[in-house]
């Protein structure tokens, strides 16, 4: 299951998943093949189950968080999830990285573990993954606040995936009517500085002139 599934989320290619395993997950119901090719998680609830399982030994492994994203009338605040979420990655992301189950997929379990905690109970965080895209993208929707975000993973041997990413969002965010969003980078060279010295934010421009908060972290 973890030959396949990890690189489902991750949006990387299968690799080394055995015929009888693809095999297996259809025949259990968990996958089915698409009728325009490739393998797809069978249906929404198990699109929502399989990676809100998988997060949550980060997600039980989180310290308590204060609401700071909410402004004083309850509404989520964008730039006060930002930054919520940039001290909450420094401070705690190296040891809830080790937490999650999956290594390959571990930062995407571990920010889907915070956002789980920012809509428990007041909003809604919906997936799109796919085998082979490098990426997932994520829309987060409270109250009456939509964000949309693309994570990828920069790794050893690949390009800077900044480039990529800022034109793979504009589609997202078109698909969702959104003119802003996040795009999310987590390093996972070897040899990088610790967590808390290479997170940054700044914004940039999509290709279409979106409005895009680049995190690298």
């Amino acid at each position: 299951m973890r030959r396949i599934i990890e690189p489902m989320l991750g949006g990387t290619a299968l690799g080394e998943a055995f015929e009888e395993d693809r095999g297996y997950l259809v025949d259990l119901g968990l996958l089915r093949r698409d009728g325009a090719g490739g393998l797809v998680i069978a249906n929404p609830i198990y699109r929502e189950v399989l990676p809100r399982a998988l997060a949550s030994g980060p997600q039980d492994s989180l310290p308590r968080i204060a609401p700071t994203w909410l402004d004083p009338d309850g509404r989520l605040d964008p730039e006060r999830l930002l930054d919520a979420f940039l001290a909450f990655w420094c401070q705690h992301g190296e040891p809830l990285l080790k937490s999650a189950p999956y290594h390959e997929i571990a930062p995407h379990l571990v920010l889907m573990a915070f956002l789980h905690r920012v809509v428990n109970g007041g909003g809604t965080l919906e997936r799109e993954y796919a085998i082979g895209r490098g990426r997932m993208d994520l829309c987060l929707r409270h109250g009456g606040v939509t964000l949309g975000m693309e994570l990828k993973v920069w790794r050893d041997g690949r390009p800077d995936p900044l480039a990529e990413g800022l034109d793979q969002l504009d589609g997202y965010l078109a698909g969702l009517g959104l003119d802003q969003g996040w795009l999310v980078i987590f390093d996972r060279r070897a040899g990088q500085p610790p967590i808390e010295a290479r997170t940054a934010s700044d914004v940039m421009p999509s290709p279409a002139g979106r409005r895009i908060q680049v995190i690298r972290a």
